[in-house]
């Protein structure tokens, strides 16, 4: 049968030969998938909370690509490997590791001459990251649980809330989250900010 996936607004579809490599063969709906996914990403959370991190081990190819290995190595055969299909987002495949050394070097700049406040600055490293959409999926939650890395390991802040719900859902907390993003496309990184502390 396989799995067939329902898309809602915002989420990147997953090509067929990305598909072939998922793990637990007896999946075959979203809420299935969504489940183990979940249970694989708050592995990752508790991880994330138990160790120590500086900002110079953080932003690193090799950590980002680790973390969202942790995320999803459960469950998917591509996690913590770049997308080799182009999206309908991201830059071109060919780029995607050129940009985010760009994003690193950006950010430790960043970081070092005190360019933003914290929470600012990582929420444009989320964005920015989310932008490049380095992986084939979970580029949303992953960016995510990078800048939460960021802000409560290499700053001692606490991690962001994000609107305290699920994001995967239809609701209004998700449109609030794609209306905010849509927003730091166009440069007004402000709704996402607030958003990330609602």
């Amino acid at each position: 049968m396989g799995l067939e996936l329902n898309y809602i607004k915002g989420q990147t579809p997953i090509e067929e030969e990305e598909k072939e490599e998922l793990k637990i063969k007896t999946i075959s709906t979203r809420g299935e998938l969504d489940e183990f996914e979940q249970a694989n990403i708050e592995k990752a959370i508790e991880w994330s909370m138990k160790t120590k991190f500086t900002y110079e081990q953080i932003l690193t190819i090799g950590f980002i690509k680790g973390v969202h290995k942790k995320m999803f190595s459960d469950v998917w055969g591509w996690a913590g490997s770049f997308r080799k299909t182009n999206k309908n987002i991201g830059v071109d495949k060919y780029s995607i590791e050129q940009e985010l050394w760009k994003l690193l070097d950006d950010c430790k700049f960043w970081i070092e001459n005190k360019t933003f406040p914290d929470d600012e600055l990582a929420i444009r490293f989320k964005h920015r990251m989310v932008k490049i959409h380095p992986f084939p999926n979970g580029n949303g939650r992953h960016s995510r649980l990078c800048a939460d890395i960021l802000i409560s390991k290499a700053f001692k802040n606490k991690v962001f809330t994000w609107g305290s719900k699920n994001l995967s859902d239809q609701s209004d907390t998700r449109a609030k989250y794609l209306s905010a993003i849509y927003e730091a496309d166009k440069e007004n990184i402000k709704p996402l900010l607030e958003f990330a502390r609602s």
